[in-house]
């Protein structure tokens, strides 16, 4: 059953820091610097440094190109 309360702020910061987390772990094991993943995901290097310290929600578009960058399902970067 959906709730008709608001979305907590503390639950969406959670959500943003293990999105940040996931990236961070996809993009070392892929043994990749973050301009290097930058560059093959087509954004700035500065999307991917906020992204994964939880400082910036990016776009569902740059979290796809991020996904296919690492070489990764969208899936394990956005899981619950």
């Amino acid at each position: 059953m959906l709730s008709e309360d608001p979305i907590p702020d503390g639950w969406l910061l959670e959500q943003r820091r293990l999105l940040g987390q996931r990236i961070w772990a996809a993009r070392t094991h892929a043994n990749l610097t973050q301009g290097r993943l930058a560059e093959r995901a087509g954004i700035d290097r500065k999307t991917v440094y906020r992204a994964e310290l939880a400082t910036h929600t990016p776009s569902y578009e740059q979290v796809l190109r991020i996904a296919y960058a690492l070489g990764v399902p969208l899936s394990e970067l956005v899981r619950q």
